[in-house]
């Protein structure tokens, strides 16, 4: 049985109640036979044994009383002393968890976020301080997400304006007219500059919900089909099969057009990157799926490709996190795709999963919320 911190301090004082009634019910005990015994000693004489019953009862009454009073005192000193003792002491095993958290709480403040507190109980206590381990724990991934953006910023923007230090350097040394060849290598440059700093931008915006959507009825199965048609020439350059298969139509949803057709070329392109020729790439759509107490309108996009490993799938939508096979800046792009994809699906009130097995494929499905 687990106590509440308001059980302990019940339990707690009623035991220090009981502890001190005890003491006290046998110490009188005690005292009260030992006045007695004294009075027989000191005052059972032949004077005391002539008097009336009367007068003994009152030269009794006026010894004990004489006595009690000094035992009150002597006891009522201990008990209070006693009590101060056993409350410090109480008080202390109550606090020491909130102590150790307050301790931990000013490591972080000042920055020492490589902290964490032992859970020792399963009441009030334990519960605040397991969610403060969770909430330093979500502190340190967030301080490490930044510092890996910071760092895979950095490294994608030195790329291209290596290439076009360099390009321009040879151009400005060699005193010659700037062949068209070179200028369209710095276009492409600075395209993907102006890419990257777009997705960045539009990520930043998902990520804190401020993203503005132009949400209006679409058919989603037709947009799906023209965006399969959009990338069939890619992947016939690749000899891959691409098809699309749909359950019924029209299917309408409440969606920005352009940011679905930015998920979904995301991950078809994904598919016909990492897909070897000859394979296959399947879009299906499902109407009026149920999962989570809700009906979703699901669009699963699989192929037959390299797969992705077990250890990769949890950081698939992490900003800029490319699986080993495909981490080359050619060949993985920028590694922000699939994280504003996830982000941009969250802000229609849907969500993504993905399931994936080495050499056999991977499926990424989408779930679209139906009003």
């Amino acid at each position: 049985m687990t106590l509440t911190v308001r059980q302990k301090v019940f339990l707690y004082i009623g035991l220090l109640v009981l502890i001190i009634g005890g003491v006290h019910a046998l110490t009188k005990q005690a005292y009260m036979e030992s006045v007695f015994d004294q009075f027989r000693k000191e005052e059972m004489s032949a004077a005391y044994l002539d008097v009336t019953p009367g007068e003994q009862i009152e030269i009794i009454k006026t010894y004990v009383s004489g006595k009690m009073e000094t035992f009150a005192f002597l006891n009522w000193v201990f008990f209070i002393a006693a009590g101060l003792i056993l409350s410090l002491w109480i008080s202390g095993v109550l606090t020491l968890p909130l102590r150790k958290l307050v301790a931990a709480i000013e490591r972080v403040a000042q920055g020492d976020l490589d902290v964490s507190v032992p859970v020792q109980s399963k009441d009030e206590y334990g519960k605040v301080i397991q969610t403060f381990n969770d909430m330093t724990l979500r502190l340190r991934e967030a301080e490490d997400a930044r510092r890996r953006l910071v760092a895979d910023v950095a490294h994608e923007l030195r790329t291209p304006l290596s290439i076009m230090q360099l390009k321009l350097e040879n151009a400005q040394q060699s005193g010659e007219y700037a062949p068209p060849e070179m200028l369209l290598r710095l276009q492409d440059e600075v395209i993907r500059l102006s890419l990257l700093v777009e997705d960045l931008h539009v990520l930043s915006l998902a990520e804190a919900g401020r993203l503005a959507l132009d949400c209006k009825p679409i058919d989603l199965a037709a947009k799906l089909e023209q965006i399969v048609d959009d990338v069939n020439m890619e992947a016939e350059e690749k000899g891959l099969e691409i098809r699309f298969y749909s359950n019924k139509r029209p299917i309408t949803v409440m969606a920005d057009a352009r940011r679905i057709t930015q998920v979904f070329i995301n991950l078809l392109t994904n598919a016909i990157r990492y897909t070897p020729e000859g394979g296959k790439i399947s879009v299906v759509m499902e109407d009026k799926v149920l999962d989570r107490a809700a009906t979703y309108t699901c669009v699963s996009v699989a192929d037959t490709g390299i797969g992705i490993p077990a250890e990769d799938l949890n950081h698939l939508f992490d900003r800029f996190y490319r699986v080993e096979k495909a981490r080359s800046r050619h060949t993985g792009g920028t590694g922000l795709g699939l994280s504003i994809a996830h982000h941009l699906i969250r802000a229609h009130g849907g969500f993504i999963r993905v399931v994936s097995e080495p050499e056999q494929g991977t499926t990424f499905t989408v779930y679209l919320p139906l009003d």
